[in-house]
């Protein structure tokens, strides 16, 4: 054929690199902290509740806004979590809409919201998905980059990145893959920006619950923001159950009703008998989320540990289930040559952090020697891969 097949807004993304990784752990057999997934699923009850659903006829297709049980075990997760903080009551009938997880949520959003040409912010490095949509949505990305070593946000260079073409700020935090927590001043300095400005903001709030130092507070409970901001979550991260895609919006009236007008024709509905499960979980006791937080605690430090005596600097992350580490002091430079290295230097996968940069000279820079593991596995398998990345200083 004379002209390319893909679409040339998604021209460059190519296959991801989580993608790559995990096949050349599969390839190599070995220890894969690449991709963030856990190596045991989440509590057994809510496992059972799954099969309850299968045998209780939820095999059809979900009603389109997500089984009402969900949209008000999600409202009320809201409530019970950040209610304190104010603006976090949500209507489940208007104000919910569940999702095939927090990526279909995203893309879903920036379909619905972005128009072709305008200027999304999104602070870098950043999950590749969020390239990928709003290049699909036809918006110009505008990074605003997190630096080592404390990855916070440089509110200078945000208010420099917002021109009249700008639309929305893409915001994650707790944030993948440094693993920092905005504090309030910072998440207040977002707000008044895009109050001034008139800018909508799409929040991923994936890591809420896994928060170490710090507390996550919800961008929408500032002032002006509850009726600007589109808030994702999914229950992948907190349940271990990253199989099953359940994910959720909470916003206004308007903003739901936008952003259901693109799902309705991504998947329709998913998800059928995996929903009144997730609606049991969110419903967990207080124990199940200080327990859960704890063992992911000890996991962290028990890689961070294992990094560190490996010789990397280490970034110890504030939340989230991700480590960031400069592999310089190694005498190495470049973060995707040392990832496709590592399997055969130590029998471990990592993932480089360069390609979640955007490609300049100032980003490429920051990013070049950063890698990123994953400790949301076994305590047996983590001090296994500590053993292996000592080796490197050998």
């Amino acid at each position: 054929m004379g002209r390319p097949l893909l679409n040339r807004r998604l021209d460059g993304l190519g296959t991801t690199i989580f993608a790559e990784m995990s096949a050349l752990a599969t390839r190599t057999g070995a220890i894969n902290l690449g991709q963030g997934f856990p190596d045991t699923d989440g509590p057994d009850e809510i496992r059972e509740a799954v099969v309850d659903a299968l045998r209780g006829g939820f095999n059809q297709y979900p009603p389109g806004p997500g089984h009402a049980d969900l949209r008000e075990a999600i409202a009320e997760h809201r409530q019970r979590f950040y209610g304190h903080l104010g603006g976090q009551t949500y209507d489940p009938d208007t104000e919910v809409l569940v999702t095939t997880g927090a990526t279909e949520a995203i893309a879903s959003a920036l379909l619905a919201l972005v128009e072709p040409g305008d200027e999304v912010i999104a602070l870098e490095p950043y999950y590749d998905s969020y390239a990928a949509c709003i290049a699909m949505a036809g918006g110009v990305r505008v990074g605003v980059p997190l630096r080592p070593p404390t990855f916070g946000l440089d509110v200078a260079a945000l208010r420099a990145a917002i021109t009249p073409r700008t639309r929305l700020i893409m915001l994650n935090t707790p944030h993948n893959p440094t693993g920092s927590v905005l504090g309030r001043d910072e998440l207040a300095e977002v707000a008044r920006l895009a109050v001034e400005h008139d800018l909508l903001v799409v929040t991923d709030e994936v890591y809420e619950h896994l928060v170490f130092e710090g507390s996550h507070i919800p961008l929408a409970s500032f002032p002006g923001m509850r009726e600007r901001t589109v808030t994702i979550s999914s229950s992948g991260k907190t349940f271990s159950f990253t199989g099953w895609k359940i994910g959720w919006v909470c916003a206004s009236p308007e903003l739901v009703a936008a952003v259901r007008t693109t799902k309705q024709f991504l998947t329709y509905v998913s998800g059928g008998p995996f929903q009144p499960a997730i609606a049991r979980a969110l419903r967990l006791p207080d124990e199940y989320y200080a327990g859960f937080l704890a063992d992911m605690r000890r996991k962290r430090d028990i890689l961070a540990d294992g990094l560190e005596a490996a010789g990397l600097t280490v970034y110890r992350p504030s939340g989230t289930y991700f480590i960031t580490t400069d592999i310089t002091p190694l005498g190495f430079t470049d973060g995707l040559d040392f990832c496709r290295r590592l399997p055969e230097l130590c029998g471990v996968v990592a993932v480089p952090e360069k390609v979640f940069f955007d490609d300049t000279p100032e980003a490429q820079e920051i990013g070049r020697p950063l890698v990123r593991f994953a400790f949301c596995k076994k305590e047996s398998v983590l001090t296994e891969a500590a053993e292996r990345l000592a080796t490197l200083r050998v």
